[in-house]
């Protein structure tokens, strides 16, 4: 396979993966905020609630739809690009991606059309029912993708047929609770809580500072600054799991996010900050804190973490027990059933590392046809390009953390300063509306380009999963797709801000009812000298 084409169609999925990942955390925090608000409206009854719920459901609703054409297109290219890939890993890739579909995708996109056109055709309570099952749906969206994604990490659940040439699902229980894949899940979906909750912080600030709805602004900090605190903290617990699971099952990439070229002594210290170079294979210029990157990698103090080089010595050996496992393979398909016991047993006492063989299929047609030279090439292609994966796992924490600090500081001032916010802290809040996206594309691009060079981890490398496309063909939908899709980037924002510019819809005749109300009830309270609450 022509190379062009493998990186030429990795730089396709990379672009659209990242365009719409800036439409999937806002629709997963939003959804949630949504209808916390609308909670808060149906029990106390209270016009701002609702004024807030429509407001903001509105910015969800732009967002969602945005969402939706870009993620379609995605799967689409699994069969377009990654053709081999598909029909490969299939059957258990598209089990997930197909329950998104019939039962997250259609339960969210059904609800989201009651939330808005239902306001006067449901009850308070049917309407709320609807708000949370659309959050739900958003959720559950993310869930089934990220056990797809999980799998590709980390391929439990499934064995390769070799008869059929293809992996085929063993259990779906343990694809569905793939640990990589929970962790994944509750850290994304907790990231994106964070990207809704500094968005509604930030615009608030917005209204704030040109005094502009400040009742419903000081109210959507309050919801925001309590429900992104929880959110920031939970990102840097389910963090430190992702980082224990890839030490235990990923320890390629957490030795490059470290940039640790050799074993260390453990516990294994952190380098907070350096300039890897993989050509000589050292760091430069490190500073490290001691214990930390043991505590995190192993969840001990005696347990070291393999570096690079012994890793890709590793891999060496295991590329000649897939050299064998390819050998038995092609027995056991050119005898089939007649394949004597003892070929059969070596296949399997060698399939794990059947993965390990094709790598060498970049080299030559047949591994068994290797030089020693092509599987230490082949064993140095396991080793991902550091320096990408080492910055942005170091933006992606560092950001991580400045949102705990933002979040607890506003918090802190709603709940014990009155909603009294200065200037300068409300112009932070602004400028802060962009970081969330950095770190959750930071946090991909460690997910996925620190798995290279597979699409499956140990399964299937990424040089075999493409299709048999022309260099321009892919270039050709490659533009195309950028062009597409920074349209609708630039309508999103145009609408977004044309909304936000706007401001909320104020429903003059509810306000009015409800402050006639109070009246009336302070009137009688006034009248039987009690108290308005009692």
């Amino acid at each position: 396979m022509d190379i062009d084409i493998v990186e030429l169609s990795r730089l396709q999925f990379a672009t659209t993966a990242l365009y719409h990942f800036l439409f999937v955390p806002l629709t997963l925090g939003l959804s949630v905020i949504v209808a916390i608000m609308e909670t808060v409206y149906v029990m106390t009854g209270r016009p701002i609630w609702r004024q807030m719920t429509k407001f903001w459901g509105m910015l969800f609703g732009i967002n969602f739809a945005l969402g939706v054409a870009t993620g379609i297109t995605m799967e689409f290219q699994f069969g377009m690009n990654w053709s081999y890939y598909s029909h490969y890993v299939g059957d258990i890739f598209g089990a997930p991606l197909a329950i998104e579909g019939l039962m997250a995708f259609f339960l969210e996109a059904t609800f989201v059309g009651l939330f808005f056109f239902g306001w006067d055709k449901l009850s308070r309570v049917g309407h709320l029912v609807v708000a949370w099952l659309v959050a739900i749906g958003s959720n559950f969206s993310a869930l089934w993708i990220l056990i797809a994604n999980g799998w590709m990490q980390n391929p439990v659940g499934a064995e390769f047929n070799p008869v059929t040439m293809r992996m085929e699902m063993t259990s779906f229980f343990d694809v569905m609770f793939n640990q990589v894949a929970q962790a994944k899940f509750v850290h994304t979906v907790s990231a994106g809580y964070v990207t809704a909750s500094v968005f509604v912080l930030g615009v608030s600030a917005w209204y704030l500072l040109h005094g502009r709805h400040t009742e419903l602004a000081r109210r959507s900090i309050a919801v925001a600054a309590s429900f992104g605190l929880a959110g920031a903290l939970s990102v840097v617990v389910l963090g430190d799991e992702s980082g224990y699971d890839a030490g235990e099952n990923q320890k390629m990439k957490l030795a490059a996010i470290e940039a640790m070229w050799h074993t260390e002594p453990a516990p294994a210290s952190f380098t907070l900050i350096g300039l890897p170079n993989q050509e000589e294979r050292e760091t430069k210029y490190a500073i490290h804190i001691p214990y930390v990157m043991g505590l995190i990698g192993t969840r001990s103090l005696d347990t070291p973490i393999q570096g690079i080089a012994e890793l890709e010595a590793e891999n060496a050996g295991r590329i000649r027990s897939g050299i064998i496992a390819y050998d038995a393979l092609m027995t056991i398909r050119a005898e089939g059933p007649d394949t004597p016991e003892d070929v059969r047993a070596t296949f399997e006492q060698h399939s794990d590392d059947l993965g390990y063989a094709f790598l060498l299929k970049r080299y030559i047609e047949d591994p068994r046809q290797a030089s020693e030279a092509q599987i230490a090439q082949a064993a140095e292609d396991t080793v991902p390009h550091v320096w990408p994966i080492f910055w942005a796992f170091r933006i992606m924490v560092g950001l991580g953390f400045s949102f705990i600090a933002v979040m607890a500081y506003f918090f802190f001032m709603a709940s014990f300063r009155g909603m009294r916010f200065p200037r300068w802290a409300l112009r932070l809040a602004v400028i802060v509306i962009p970081a969330p996206w950095i770190a959750a594309e930071m946090g991909w691009i460690v997910a996925e380009y620190g798995r290279q060079p597979w699409t499956v981890d140990g399964i299937l490398p990424t040089a075999l999963s493409v299709s048999h496309l022309s260099v321009g063909t892919v270039a050709v939908t490659l533009a195309g797709f950028v062009l597409l899709y920074s349209a609708l980037f630039v309508v999103e924002m145009s609408l977004m801000i044309k909304y936000i510019r706007k401001g909320p819809y104020q429903d003059v005749a509810e306000t009015e009812a409800w402050t006639e109300r109070r009246r009336q009830h302070r009137k009688i309270a006034s009248d039987l000298n009690i108290s308005p609450a009692e």
